[in-house]
C-alpha cells in the first residue's frame, strides 16, 4: 500500500526546493540591468487600486487609453484583445531583460489600435485581475454587464511561477463568468494553493510548452475540466542538451542552476510560436 502521509511530505519537500531555488536564482534578475536595446525605457506598471473601479476617466490604470467611442456612447464594446503575461520567479513585470515585457511592448507598439498589453509579476495576480475588469467596463460604470463580459477576449500567458498564475487568474475570471481565449503555460512551476494542471471550462483553449532535463522544470502535461468546452493545442517538450540557447543577462546562479527552465524561457523557436497564436486572437479583434 502507498503511504499516503509519507507521499504528501515528499511532494511538499520537493515544491520547497523548487520555491528555495526559484527564490535563490530569481531573485537577482531584479537587479539585473536592462536590455541594451531597452535601456531608458520602461512598461509603465500598473499601480495597486482601491477598488475595481473608479469614476469615468481617460486612461486606465495602466496608461492605456480608453477607445474614443466609450466617452460619447456608452454602449460602444471594447473589443480589443487583451493580453496578459506574468513573470516568473519574484521578476517584475517591467523588466525587459525578460522575452515576456519585451512581447507585451512589441504587441503595444505593433497593433495600438487592437491590442491592450500588460505584464506583471506573477504575485500581482489579483492587480491583474482588476485591470482585466476595468479595461472591460467599456461605460466604465464600475460595474460588468453581461454584454462586456461577453465582449471579452482574453488571452494569458506566463513562465514558471507566472505559468501557475495564467491559470489561476483564468480561474478567477471563470467564477465571474467572463470568457478567456487562449491560455499558454511556459515551462509551468506550480505555486502553492494552486493548482495549475487543470484548465477551467471559460477557457477556449490552451498550450503548454516544457522541458524536462533540469533540476527545475515544468509541468508535462495539463488537462481540460470540460474538454468539450476547452480544446488542449498540445504538451509540447523541448530539448536543449544539443541546442544550448543564450541567456545572456541572467545571473551566473540561474545559468548554473536551473539553465534549461531559462533556456525554455529564451527559447525563440517556443516564443514565435506563441506570438503567432496571439497574433491570430489579434486578427480577430481586428475584423470584429
Amino acid at each position: 500500500m502507498i503511504d499516503v502521509a509519507s507521499e504528501t511530505a515528499v511532494t511538499t519537500r520537493i515544491l520547497r526546493i523548487k520555491s528555495l531555488l526559484l527564490d535563490i536564482c530569481c531573485t537577482a534578475s531584479l537587479s539585473v540591468a536592462m536590455h541594451p536595446e531597452m535601456q531608458g525605457q520602461r512598461v509603465q506598471a500598473a499601480c495597486c487600486p482601491q477598488e475595481v473601479h473608479r469614476a469615468p476617466q481617460t486612461v486606465n490604470r495602466i496608461g492605456l487609453p480608453y477607445p474614443s467611442e466609450a466617452a460619447s456612447n456608452p454602449l460602444k464594446l471594447d473589443r480589443r484583445l487583451i493580453v496578459i503575461g506574468f513573470m516568473g520567479g519574484r521578476i517584475k513585470g517591467d523588466n525587459l531583460v525578460h522575452i515576456e515585457a519585451r512581447l507585451a511592448k512589441q504587441l503595444r507598439q505593433r497593433y495600438p489600435l487592437a491590442v491592450h498589453a500588460a505584464v506583471f509579476a506573477n504575485h500581482d495576480g489579483q492587480i491583474a485581475l482588476r485591470t482585466v475588469l476595468e479595461l472591460l467596463d467599456s461605460n466604465r460604470d464600475g460595474r460588468l454587464s453581461n454584454e462586456e463580459k461577453e465582449a471579452a477576449r482574453i488571452v494569458i500567458f506566463g513562465h514558471s511561477w507566472g505559468a501557475s498564475e495564467t491559470i489561476a487568474l483564468a480561474r478567477r475570471l471563470n467564477e465571474l463568468s467572463i470568457p478567456v481565449l487562449l491560455t499558454i503555460q511556459v515551462d509551468s512551476v506550480q505555486k502553492s494553493n494552486q493548482d495549475d494542471g487543470v484548465i477551467p471550462p471559460n477557457v477556449g483553449e490552451a498550450i503548454n510548452f516544457y522541458q524536462s532535463e533540469g533540476l527545475l522544470h515544468g509541468r508535462r502535461l495539463i488537462t481540460a475540466v470540460d474538454p468539450k468546452k476547452t480544446t488542449i493545442l498540445g504538451n509540447y517538450e523541448s530539448s536543449y542538451k544539443r541546442n544550448p540557447v543564450s541567456c545572456a543577462g541572467y545571473p551566473w546562479f540561474a545559468r548554473a542552476f536551473m539553465k534549461p527552465h531559462i533556456e525554455i524561457e529564451n527559447d525563440p523557436s517556443v516564443w514565435s510560436k506563441i506570438e503567432a497564436l496571439i497574433q491570430t486572437k489579434v486578427l480577430g479583434s481586428e475584423l470584429l
